[in-house]
């Protein structure tokens, strides 16, 4: 069996973000870059499958800038097997990486996918029911488990009423969520084994895809301070604020 895994460079989890002066997106310029950490855990588990015996092969698929190796080399250190970089300066939104995803598992026919349930730049949720419905294939999101049998996958997956079970038929597209692994610490040795592992470099615009964004940013602003609790000494002094706010 051989896995796809997309991964996407965001900015790191634990930088503060910062709002560009004219409001038209968030400051990336001189800030510290990593790997979206729902594909961290798409990496890691396509890792485990493979450490099973379950599969033969893990690519990963990357889609931006030359920057962009980076996160692919840390996909490489952790066990991925080749690398392919869809290189674009320009911005490609959730439809456009779900085409692109489509055309690569066209051309390598992997019998799985496996992706972060979403990006935490974003928050677009919608990649991997995008290209599971491009390619008419069944689809497990919010996986917070994986077990194979037969010849399918099953998913137990969060939902907003508790934990819910499918069995996918493979090929198959799987999202992770937070509660399927922990991704592994990568040592210096296999960094260095990285580096002489294939990364292989493809214009987006030899892809004959229309990737033109579908929607357009007018402004990104912080949300409004929350104001400062008030505590009251008793339930009927409450009643009466309400009452004076108008709420009641």
């Amino acid at each position: 069996m051989k896995i796809l895994v997309a991964v996407k460079r965001v900015i790191d989890y634990q930088v503060s973000v910062r709002i560009k002066s004219d409001g038209s997106g968030v400051e990336t310029a001189n800030v510290k870059m990593s790997m979206n950490p729902f594909d961290a855990i798409a990496v890691e588990e396509a890792i485990r499958i493979k450490e099973k015996g379950l599969a033969s092969e893990i690519m990963v698929v990357s889609i931006g800038s030359e920057a962009c190796q980076e996160t692919l080399r840390t996909a490489l250190a952790m066990g991925a097997d080749r690398a392919i970089l869809v290189q674009t300066d320009t911005e490609i939104q959730p439809l456009a990486a779900a085409k692109i995803l489509k055309s690569f598992v066209d051309q390598e026919s992997p019998q799985l996918v496996i992706l972060g349930k979403q990006a935490i730049d974003t928050d677009h949720n919608q990649v991997g029911q995008m290209l599971a419905a491009l390619l008419n294939w069944p689809q497990g999101t919010f996986a917070s488990k994986l077990e194979f049998r037969d010849d399918g996958v099953s998913v137990t997956r969060e939902i907003d009423g508790g934990m819910e079970t499918v069995f996918l038929k493979l090929p198959a597209v799987v999202t992770t969520d937070l509660r399927l692994n922990e991704p592994r610490y990568i040592s210096l040795p296999n960094i260095m084994q990285a580096k002489r592992k294939p990364l292989t470099i493809v214009p987006a615009d030899t892809l004959n895809l229309n990737l033109q964004p579908r929607f357009k940013i007018v402004n990104v602003a912080l949300p409004e301070k929350r104001r400062a609790g008030e505590r009251l000494e008793s339930v009927a002094e409450l009643i009466e604020r309400l009452k004076e706010k108008q709420v009641i």
